[in-house]
């Protein structure tokens, strides 16, 4: 089997997901901001109960926050992302990357068989995949990808 066949083959799971962090739809910005600095993330899910309604980003604080000026104790729910894109857990490699490039996304939620959030896939966790699958092509790469070195590099 070749790379390609691998990305149209692979499947979510297989790229490896993280926990995801939780808040509800009542907690507020500054809560919710304060979590997301603890655990280091850039990425939170709202859930109501086992209810996937919205996620929240470290982009949106710079959208809602900075730029129209809500206030850190309103909701989150006033300023998550409703109904966001997801992924299931059939879903190949190959539909992660062209959801994550069509939306302009870094993190998507995972969806089980039941609806219910299974984890969080990062385009870090893409990038890993790739490199993986790719290593000389990736490893070679000149630091801008239309540059061409027209000497050799070094001493």
């Amino acid at each position: 089997m070749n790379v390609i066949d691998d990305l149209f083959e692979d499947r979510v799971s297989g790229l490896g997901m993280s926990d995801p962090v939780i808040v509800a739809p009542g907690d507020t910005i500054a809560a919710v901001i304060a979590l997301m600095q603890r655990e280091r993330v850039g990425y939170v899910v709202v859930m109501e109960g086992d209810v996937l309604r919205g996620v929240f980003t470290e982009r949106d604080v710079l959208k809602h926050l900075l730029a129209t000026g809500v206030p850190n104790t309103a909701r989150i729910d006033s300023v998550m992302t409703h109904k966001p894109q997801t992924l299931s857990l059939a879903e190949t490699v190959s539909d992660v990357i062209r959801k994550m490039h069509e939306g302009g996304f870094r993190h998507l939620p995972v969806l089980d068989e039941h609806g219910k959030v299974a984890g969080i896939v990062s385009v870090k966790r893409v990038v890993q995949y790739l490199v993986e699958h790719f290593p000389e092509a990736v490893y070679n790469l000149p630091p801008e990808p239309a540059s061409v070195l027209t000497s050799r590099e070094g001493g």
